[in-house]
């Protein structure tokens, strides 16, 4: 349990079913709060489409400021059909870009655990995911995504990518870290076959690797990291990739635990500052209808109270509170079977919260 009397969260529900996952993931931090004797302070920003309608632009620099002089945000999703043309100079997918830049957010958590009660929404046999517990640690401020974009005309294009040794050993450092406090496993993926940027990752997260003697790394090119998912994801204790890698890498892995919706994540810089969000998008198609799966949301909390806000204890019984839910039986339509009856979203909010008591006595 933290000394802090206060914490200030910067709450950023985005488009889409943002909107409607942060205000259930919102509702479990303050009963959280109550629960602990703990106050936090929400402070509301807008963001992506909803900035972009309100102001103009997907992250105004007051909202940046807002961010800034919080403890924590806990972000939505951005994405709207009406802002989707790729060749638009302004997107709602830019105010991500300048908030992991601007606040130093240079590593993505992406956990993946299977939940017993959710094997069979897998589309892979049990056999293969029942004992899936990995972590993906994307590297967010470097490569392709961040290069120098150039059109020429309408017969070509060029992207850039390109990593700095320091970049490549910061978040080297912390995917070790993480395998301390897990397995003691590193598989770190590149395509140094082909890629130079990927060549100086492998000799840089290598060279890491020697500070680091009670942790073994294996390299692994991305496609094979990507058959190797779906084969044997068990083997995988901590995944350790580069932006892109780890962008299309994340999404793969939700398939092992059924769906997107369950799925949280961290971005973190080096002091214990942190934005959290589920990894699903804005799903306009669902949006408004009352049926997205907040859990992602919800355990992104949980995620914020344990990387953040030093409240372990907080964290675990956020996380058994979820199991609980889902292991009475509770679906969302997303990680419901064929024929079996599904809570709204803010059902499940509601279930989780009442579950916080029990887990609490655990």
């Amino acid at each position: 349990m933290t000394n802090r009397s206060n914490y200030r969260i910067a709450v950023l529900p985005g488009d889409g079913i943002g909107k409607e996952v942060i205000a259930e993931a919102e509702k479990v931090l303050k009963a959280v709060g109550e629960r602990a004797g703990q106050e936090f302070t929400m402070v509301h920003g807008l963001v992506g489409g909803a900035a972009m309608d309100a102001m103009g632009e997907p992250l105004s620099d007051a909202t940046f400021d807002m961010v800034s002089a919080a403890d924590a945000v806990l972000f939505g999703a951005v994405g709207d059909p009406k802002y989707d043309d790729p060749q638009a100079k302004v997107r709602p997918e830019q105010a991500l870009f300048k908030l992991r830049g601007g606040l130093g957010l240079f590593a993505n958590l992406r956990p993946v655990q299977v939940q017993p009660a959710l094997i069979a929404a897998s589309p892979l046999r049990p056999e293969l995911v029942r004992d899936t517990d990995l972590i993906v640690v994307r590297e967010l401020t470097g490569g392709i995504y961040f290069g120098e974009p150039r059109v020429e005309g309408t017969e070509r294009a060029v992207d850039t990518m390109v990593y700095t040794r320091a970049e490549v050993e910061r978040i080297a450092h912390m995917a070790f870290r993480i395998a301390r406090q897990r397995r003691h496993k590193v598989t770190s993926v590149d395509k140094a076959n082909v890629l130079a940027c990927s060549r100086l990752w492998r000799a840089v997260v290598a060279s890491v690797a020697e500070g680091y003697p009670d942790v073994s790394l294996e390299h692994m090119l991305v496609d094979s990291a990507a058959m190797h998912l779906l084969r044997r994801p068990g083997d995988f204790d901590v995944i350790l990739t580069a932006n892109q890698f780890g962008d299309i890498l994340s999404d793969e892995t939700s398939m092992l635990a059924g769906s997107m919706g369950m799925l949280p994540s961290a971005s973190l810089g080096e002091g214990r500052f942190g934005l959290y969000e589920p990894i699903h998008g804005s799903a306009p198609d669902i949006a408004g209808k009352g049926i997205a799966n907040p859990l992602a949301a919800i355990l992104s909390v949980a995620m914020m109270l344990r990387h953040s806000l030093e409240m372990e204890a907080e964290a675990q019984a956020v996380e058994a509170a979820v199991t609980g839910v889902l292991d009475s039986g509770y679906r969302t339509a997303d990680i419901a079977s064929p024929g079996e009856p599904a809570v709204t979203t803010s059902r499940m909010g509601e279930l989780v919260i009442d579950a916080l008591a029990g887990a609490w006595a655990q």
